[in-house]
């Protein structure tokens, strides 16, 4: 309940807000960008013009007084939609603002390498750093950032290690670790450090940091319009052009028709019913909406805390033929786990079991933690505590691809090894051994299986594998079939033998793997699905991605990734997570099929407008002695008086734009389909909806103008 009253509060904020705006940008001169509104507003302006005349004359202006009214709500409601839309994401823009205004900075002067222990643990810092204002912080100046401390910009750590809360970028609170050396360097400005110190070398020039980005983004200064978007609007303001040409020359047919029918002011050709005409049949709808539209869009991707650096990006996600996906932690949960021991030949698999504990106990990635578990579960052989002075712990690394425990005891001694595969084979054969047939068959076994294989080895003697599962996420294959379903097509990428990446493959569901990837295998697969006429997304986070990320149509940068990657990138997912790509692709598809739901609905309903006026306008030609003349046998609605009509029209015209905004802000609703299916939903739905819609809707509207006595 507190939370429906918080979002209600929020949402009164807003509308309050854009209507002020909205009011604001009323001025025609602001409305020269939209070719279709700036239209409805010098429409406005001469109704205007025409109300002030009749009232200097004296003439009742009961009909014009409400058709200006109403073209001045049409423009208001068209403002009111974009500004709307404009605030609800400023909101995030003000809480980035507040994050890095006023802040200061620790400038480091004199840098020396290993110099940050020195730092932090002198009694002045001054000594070493000069405290100055964030803004006065250049690319490439070193800063000192402690615990407790905003970082002042964009950057990569050069020396240290901390905790740091990403919450005011992300919105994700739990804290992540950045440190010097490795992919995980890159930090943002306006986070906070928690814990230990750095030294960061800023990357970003000076009010062009990744926080002032996505404000310029998210207030829409920076915002330009797509290719699509200014296709549109070049194709509304064609028709526009059209429309205005063909009711400039309404009052030359109108004078001819009046004189050679001997019917003077037969048709109704005042300057307020030609404005009307002109504004009910040029594509208001969609005119007034297209901003919204793609503002919103860009407002649903921030959402999902996902930065769209352009708006095109998110048109091209909508486009997307082909995803490439990376295995870990998109198609697998990441973390792999121990299922099973196989013996060598000459040992039992308790044997295997004791010693992959032992090698495990000081391991604490997920791998390590699963080997003991497994072994407590499977043999009930539990967690020992080796004592210090009898153990030596080897602890794994990405030189060696291996890890350990060496034990003095009074049974003699033990040096145990669990590892990849080649690194235990050269260990074994180091000291003088030999690796097992039967090993090497059970390892191409877990390989073949989709598996991963980790070898042990005690005393240069091989014991025995293990196999590691890499688990498939729950509903990963589901997933994959929408995607499917949308015509496109998925790509795993991964580092493993080509034999592991099938079986993954073939579980998972993705129609086509690339194994033992390099950053060169990536690039030349996206290019080669480029040059089919393919439109390519893409997700990473390191280095080695960003010639990837940055030569496919969509690339999606991870935030915790490096500075490269995130530069290289058209997206960055705020949250880093993999699995946010398909979430992208449905994002993008939804504002596409939004722009083209409500076109196909404005350009509809244009139609059934012209039912409405024309024949108020020229049902009383040829009319002779009779009430009414032949054409008023096109006033299908059987609308109460020309006037009424007119203004029903009208009055329908501004009602619909408002009550479309809604759709426009959220997006019409996303089902994965083929492209045709949505085509002919979206024109049974809107371009039918679109013909109807207006018939009923004018007539009830001239009912209730009749029965008021309006006019």
């Amino acid at each position: 309940m507190a939370e429906n009253n918080l979002k209600g509060r929020a949402m009164r904020v807003f509308a309050g807000a854009a209507l002020i705006e909205a009011l604001k940008n009323l001025n025609p001169a602001k409305q020269f960008r939209n070719p279709v509104m700036f239209i409805v507003a010098i429409g406005a302006l001469l109704s205007t013009y025409s109300l002030a005349r009749e009232i200097a004359a004296h003439h009742g202006v009961g009909f014009t007084l409400q058709i200006t009214l109403w073209l001045w709500i049409t423009l208001f409601f068209a403002n009111f939609a974009e500004a709307l839309a404009r605030t609800r994401s400023k909101a995030q823009a003000t809480s980035l603002r507040n994050s890095v205004s006023g802040l200061m900075a620790k400038k480091v002067m004199q840098y020396k390498e290993g110099m940050i222990e020195t730092i932090v643990t002198a009694l002045g810092l001054a000594e070493f750093t000069e405290k100055v204002h964030a803004e006065e912080i250049a690319k490439d100046d070193l800063v000192l950032c402690v615990t407790g401390d905003t970082i002042p910009g964009d950057g990569e750590v050069v020396e240290g290690i901390a905790t740091v809360d990403e919450s005011t970028v992300t919105g994700e609170s739990a804290p992540v670790i950045r440190e010097a050396g490795g992919e995980r360097n890159a930090v943002t400005g306006g986070t906070r450090i928690l814990s230990d110190a750095v030294i960061v070398r800023i990357t970003s020039d000076r009010g062009d940091s990744f926080v002032n980005r996505i404000i310029r983004l998210v207030e829409g200064a920076s915002r330009r319009k797509t290719p699509n978007e200014i296709a549109l609007t070049l194709l509304l303001s064609s028709m526009s052009l059209i429309f205005l040409l063909a009711v400039a020359t309404l009052p030359a047919l109108g004078l001819y028709l009046e004189r050679t029918t001997g019917q003077p002011g037969a048709i109704l050709l005042s300057l307020p019913v030609l404005i009307s005409l002109l504004v009910c049949l040029i594509p208001t709808t969609i005119g007034g909406l297209l901003s919204a539209i793609g503002i919103s869009g860009m407002d649903r991707m921030l959402k999902r805390k996902v930065v769209a650096l352009s708006a095109r990006a998110i048109e091209a996600a909508g486009d997307v033929d082909v995803l490439l996906l990376d295995k870990t932690g998109t198609i697998t949960i990441g973390n792999r786990t121990a299922t099973r021991f196989i013996p060598a030949p000459g040992f039992s698999i308790e044997q295997v079991a004791d010693a992959a504990q032992l090698a495990s106990l000081a391991d604490e990635t997920p791998e390590g933690r699963s080997i003991v578990v497994l072994a407590k579960q499977r043999f009930g052989i539990r967690g020992r505590e080796v004592a210090e002075g009898h153990a030596r712990f080897i602890p794994f690394s990405a030189r060696t691809k291996m890890s350990g425990v060496d034990i003095r005891g009074v049974s003699g001694n033990r040096a145990i090894r669990k590892g990849a595969y080649e690194a235990i084979r050269s260990y074994v054969e180091d000291a003088g051994g030999e690796f097992p047939k039967e090993a090497q068959a059970a390892i191409e076994e877990i390989a073949r299986a989709g598996g991963t294989p980790l070898a042990v080895a005690e005393n240069g003697k091989v014991l025995g594998v293990i196999h590691l599962t890499d688990v498939i996420k729950g509903g990963i294959r589901e997933q994959f079939d929408h995607m499917r379903k949308m015509g496109i097509q998925t790509i795993m990428i991964t580092g493993d033998n080509a034999l592991t990446a099938a079986a993954i493959a073939a579980e998972a569901g993705v129609d086509d793997f690339i194994a033992n990837a390099s950053p060169e295998a990536k690039l030349e697969r996206i290019r080669y699905e480029q040059r089919q006429g393919r439109m390519v997304a893409m997700i990473g986070d390191g280095t080695n991605d960003a010639p990837a990320l940055a030569q496919a149509d969509v690339g999606v940068a991870m935030n915790s990734g490096t500075q490269a990657a995130r530069e290289a990138g058209n997206m960055i997912d705020l949250e880093s997570n993999p699995t946010k790509l398909i979430e992208i692709v449905e994002t993008g598809k939804q504002l596409l099929m939004t722009r083209g739901a409500l076109t196909t609905f404005s350009i509809a309903n244009d139609v059934s407008k012209y039912f409405a006026i024309i024949p108020a306008m020229f049902g009383g030609l040829y009319a002779g002695g009779a009430l009414h003349g032949p054409l008023a046998a096109l006033n299908i609605m059987k609308l109460g008086s020309p006037q009424s009509a007119i203004l029903s029209a009208v009055i329908f015209n501004a009602l619909v734009i408002a009550a479309l905004i809604p759709l426009a802000l959220r997006g019409a609703e996303f089902r994965p389909a083929r492209a045709a299916d949505i085509l002919l939903k979206n024109l049974l739905l809107y371009g039918v909806g679109g013909l109807v819609v207006p018939f009923i809707g004018i007539k009830l509207i001239d009912m209730l103008v009749t029965a008021l006595g309006l006019i």
